[in-house]
Formats: structure tokens, sequence, C-alpha cells
């Protein structure tokens, strides 16, 4: 029986090990799939359950402090992306794309944000208004201290995170993305009525499946050696 056992954990282990070594190779096989979407298949389009995933993975992404001072537009419309070809410098993966991806910083970071960040805190937590008042008067003092301008580069600065975490993602789910800063971000604003909601675009992420005469898309992917890349200490 307890050789029974032993051989049956053995093989358990094993198996584990072979999963999780297929894991670290898939995952390196998917990001040496992505490429910078060049061509869409415009008939191609995204399932609800692979755009649950990515709007989750949007949500999920590490922020500073988890203030979250960004948002996700996701626009579906052909009749709206067609005006927006021209404001994106002709790119028309905007249009060809299964969606497009507007990824927005608020205008300004207000006390109200903190306190409201910090009360979700306390409601999901269960954290004792004791231990989170000096966290949160420190944020705020932080926040103040800053001028808009240097506010709204803070947010920017959490929107490329995102950026990179939603390309992340979608080479894991098979998702084929375009991120893109080539963008006249006045006309997108108002276009779709940015300012309204007290926000403004920064970056673009077209999302979709890529169109088999992409010649792009079959390209060897170049980088710079590992050894290059990358400093050991």
């Amino acid at each position: 029986m307890d050789n029974l056992c032993s051989n049956t954990l053995k093989r358990n282990f094993q198996t584990l090990f072979l999963y999780k070594k297929t894991l670290r190779m898939d995952t390196i096989k998917q990001l040496e799939w992505r490429y910078a979407t060049k061509k869409f298949d415009a008939t191609k389009k995204l399932t609800q359950a692979k755009l649950n995933i990515l709007t989750q993975a949007f949500n999920l992404t590490a922020t500073s402090f988890g203030l979250q001072t960004i948002k996700l537009v996701i626009i579906q419309d052909k009749k709206i992306r067609e005006q927006l070809v021209s404001a994106s410098y002709n790119q028309k993966q905007v249009l060809e794309a299964s969606h497009l991806f507007v990824i927005c910083i608020q205008n300004d970071i207000l006390e109200s944000d903190v306190t409201n960040y910090y009360n979700n805190i306390k409601n999901i937590r269960k954290t004792s208004e004791k231990i989170l008042q000096p966290f949160r008067d420190n944020l705020i003092k932080s926040m103040q201290s800053k001028t808009v301008a240097e506010r709204q580069q803070w947010s920017k600065n959490q929107a490329y995170i995102a950026l990179g975490n939603l390309m992340a993602v979608c080479a894991m789910e098979s998702v084929d993305a375009c991120p893109m800063e080539g963008f006249v971000p006045t006309t997108y604003n108002e276009l779709l009525k940015l300012n309204d909601k007290g926000l403004q675009a920064v970056l673009l992420l077209p999302v979709g499946y890529r169109a088999e005469d992409d010649m792009f898309s079959t390209l060897k992917k170049v980088r710079k050696p590992l050894g290059e890349a990358v400093i050991t200490l």
C-alpha cells in the first residue's frame, strides 16, 4: 500500500511538473505570436466571453495605491469608429478590429476620489477607520501637492501599465491587438463626449483577429539578444 501511494504521488508530481513546464512554454510561445497587428479581419468578432476576460483584466490591472484613475471605453459601433479613422491618422485598425479600446484618464484627481477609494477598502476588507485614516490623509496630501498637469501625468503612467497588461492578456487569449499613441486626443474627446464624463483619451488598443493576408503577421520577431536586454547583478 505504501509503495502504491508513493508511486501515485510520484506520478501526480510528474504530471504537475510537466503541466507547469507546458504553461511556461505556452506563455513564451504566445508572447512570440503576439505582434502589433497591422490588418484585422473585419468579419471576425470577439465573443462576449473573450470581451469579459479583457474587461476584467483591465479592472485587475495594478495601479499606484490602487486608486484606478483610469477608465476603459469600448467601442463596437462601426459608425462611431468610421468618424475616428481620420483622427487616428487613417490607421484602418481602428475600424477593422472587432472592438476599439480607448484608455482614458480622469481630467483631475479629486479628494473625493481618494475618500471613495478608502471607503471601498473599508467595505470590502472591513478595515477599521483608525488604520485607514493616516494612509488616506497622506494620499490626499500627496495629490494636493501636485499640479493638475502632474496629476494627469501620474494617471497617464497608470494607463500605460493597463495597456501592457491588456496586451499580455490578449496574447494569452490568442486575441490580436495593436497599441496606438498616434491619434488626435482632442477629436476623440469631442466625438466620444469624454469631457462630459471628466475624461480624456490617452491610448488606443484595437482588438480582434489578424487578417490572413496580413504579411506582417508571418515575419520573424526582431529583438535584441537576451543578454543585451537584461542585466543581472
